[in-house]
């Protein structure tokens, strides 16, 4: 297991807790906006971790705001929360993009700890990705803002990751011990046990690498009294095992790593799972049990690829293949093997390697020729002699020139077509990303597949309207900006409640929004979800024009009808492909929409006789449909108070 991999989630997670503070003279409306503001990416933290969803909604409502009312700082973090969100989830592209948004807003205002906070945040991510030289340019920018802002505690950050790359090569040790103790000292000069905790295990590991066990187990051990029962002593436990394994204590080994691993399954950190799982695989390895050890390396590597951990990768892939080689498995310690030569090249520096070829070519060719003197000068080689190995030396050199020029330009060209690969795959996963915006899953995999997408009849599907009323007069009363502005902030918060309760988003025709559940995936809950939904759109209404009437401004009241019935969906058009839906059902939902009232919603009678165990509803009279008759109108008042479990099946359960 390699021990190398020293900047840790919480030094993240300290950069998403940077400064959200407003400007130091706001007008009283204003300070109270950056606190909302300020609320808003709080809790966008902390369902970071838990509701992906529900975060990065809350960040780029906080950045909407954060906008309108001229919040640069606010609107800077918002970005910042988005990409650690899209970072906790591996998605490392998407991570960086909002990461440099961030990094230019905090740029523009001058703020020198945001901006150490971001280099840290974009050093990470190519670490993670096995970029070195990236890493460390980003750390070393970190490192420079941080001691320009005088702040103690993204110094000791610094510092940390500045030498955690040093680490990464034992001939740069010292310099990752210079870094390490100056971070320890910042540490216990601010009081920070956790990050104290974090540096005692970086350096009790390069100990460790040293064969210095003892001093390596004493600066785990001040690790461990610096965690306490915090959730960070994981760390400890995985260098405690390696110690252990090779002091041949296997069995106080294997204790301190499943102690690791299960910290790291009860706070979802793959990375730490995936090198707790090494390091139990190379205990049993040095225990003799391979076949145990390989159901563990084999466990490990699922988090190692999705994750793009080259370090561990390349280790990884190593002991498998050695274990294999042992239990006469020669077919997977090739495959292995082979696996390992290639995450390794991708780890190596090609500034580097120029410079040491260059080297030890210029050393061959100074012995090459201090030999042919020696030679010249014990064996008084004749004149003729002499000029054949004159001719030969020549010849050499040619022919080596020549065969460096040639494996040049076919580095050069792999190098080429490496990079093309990569831009194509980049266009490629930006193409299916708009094109997944557009369509469903399944349908953008139809057309992708065959060229087109087959129309579906669905016995049971859900469909939602909602509209504001009198919107023709409110928006004669805004500017375009403006009116455009409000509507998207809603339209954006719809989308995340859409999204949160697994329904179809169909389109926007104006101010009416249309969503249906059901479709393109059958779903026996569908209602209830498209009710949920419905439910908390109304709620977001209703705390939105309570933010609008505190402004002064006329409020924006929503309309909302549901209906249940049977539909045919499918994509229409051939240049700007439209998923939409049709039939009767679509109408009634429309009209259950236009006869509804603000702040209610508005059911048929179908939709009723599905909820009406779960939901209290007030009778209201009937409408006429055309081709259908008359139809039952309810509004929904209130959940009835029931057992969660009578509500959906385990594997569907949705939150109350």
């Amino acid at each position: 297991m390699n021990l190398k991999r020293n900047i840790l989630l919480f030094f993240i997670l300290i950069t998403a807790l940077a400064g959200t503070s407003q400007p130091a003279v706001l007008p009283l409306r204003a300070e109270q906006d950056t606190t909302f503001v300020n609320d808003l990416l709080q809790q966008s933290r902390e369902q970071s971790a838990t509701d992906t969803g529900k975060a990065i909604g809350l960040a780029k409502q906080a950045k909407s705001i954060a906008d309108e009312i001229n919040f640069p700082k606010g609107a800077a973090t918002a970005l910042k929360n988005i990409g650690i969100v899209y970072y906790l989830q591996g998605m490392h592209l998407e991570a960086l993009d909002y990461y440099n948004q961030s990094l230019q807003q905090f740029i523009a205002i001058n703020d020198y700890t945001g901006i150490a906070s971001l280099y840290s945040n974009i050093g990470i991510v190519y670490y993670d990705r096995g970029d070195d030289t990236k890493a460390l340019e980003n750390y070393l920018q970190s490192l420079k803002f941080a001691e320009q802002s005088k702040n103690k505690l993204r110094i000791l950050v610094a510092l940390n990751n500045v030498g955690g790359i040093y680490y990464i090569k034992r001939a740069t040790y010292d310099k990752a011990l210079d870094y390490y103790t100056r971070a320890m000292s910042l540490s216990e000069e601010l009081g920070k046990q956790e990050e104290l905790g974090v540096i005692c295990v970086n350096i009790g590991s390069i100990y460790y690498e040293k064969n210095d066990d003892q001093k390596a187990l004493q600066y785990f051990k001040k690790a461990l009294n610096a965690y306490g029962d915090s959730e960070g002593s994981l760390n400890v436990y995985n260098a405690m095992g390696k110690l252990y394994k090779r002091q041949g204590r296997f069995e106080l080994a294997i204790e301190t790593h499943h102690k690791a691993l299960a910290i790291a399954e009860k706070i979802n950190s793959k990375i730490s799972m995936l090198q707790s799982m090494m390091g139990l695989g190379d205990v049993y390895v040095a225990k003799g049990d391979y076949s145990t050890a390989l159901e563990y390396y084999k466990k490990a590597e699922t988090p190692a690829v999705e994750l793009q951990a080259n370090h561990e990768l390349k280790d990884l892939y190593q002991e498998m293949a050695i274990t294999y080689s042992k239990i006469s498995d020669f077919n997977n310690a090739f495959k292995y093997q082979s696996l390992y030569s290639s995450t390794k090249d991708t780890l190596y520096n090609i500034d580097t390697d120029k410079k040491l070829g260059s080297l030890q070519f210029e050393f061959d060719l100074q012995k090459k020729e201090g030999e042919i003197n020696l030679l010249e000068k014990d064996n008084a080689l004749t004149d003729q002699k002499l000029q054949r190995q004159r001719l030969f030396k020549n010849a050499f050199m040619v022919g080596l020139f020549l065969a460096f020029i040639i494996a040049l330009l076919i580095y050069r060209g792999y190098r080429n077509k490496v990079k093309t690969h990569k831009i194509l795959d980049k266009q490629k996963n930006e193409i299916e990303g708009l094109l997944l915006n557009i369509l469903p899953k399944e349908v953008a995999g139809e057309l992708q597949r065959t060229g087109h997408a087959t129309p579906k009849h669905y016995d049971s599907a859900s469909v939602m309207f909602t509209d504001f009323k009198s919107f023709t007069v409110i928006a004669d009363n805004m500017s375009p900006k403006d009116l455009v502005e409000e509507l998207d902030a809603c339209f954006i918060a719809f989308d995340g409640i859409i999204e949160k309760y697994q329904l179809e988003k169909i389109k926007t025709i104006g101010d009416s929004y249309m969503c249906a559940g059901g479709i393109p995936t059958p779903d026996e809950t569908h209602v209830l979800k498209i009710v949920k939904a419905g439910l908390e759109i109304q709620q977001y209404v209703f705390e939105y024009n309570q933010r609008r009437q505190d402004k002064d401004l006329e409020p924006w009241n929503i309309r909302i009808g549901i209906h249940v019935g049977p539909i045919v969906a499918g994509v229409v058009g051939k240049k700007k492909y439209a998923y939409d839906i049709w039939g009767s059902t679509v109408n009634i939902a429309s009209r259950m929409e236009s006869n509804g009232e603000p702040g209610k919603v508005n059911i048929s009678s179908a939709t009723y006789e599905l909820i009406k165990d779960y939901y209290e509803c007030t009778y209201r009279g009937k409408i006429s449909a055309k081709n259908i008759g008359e139809i039952d109108m309810y509004f929904i008042e209130h959940e009835h108070v029931i057992p969660k479990t009578l509500l959906l099946n385990e594997n569907q359960e949705i939150s109350q």
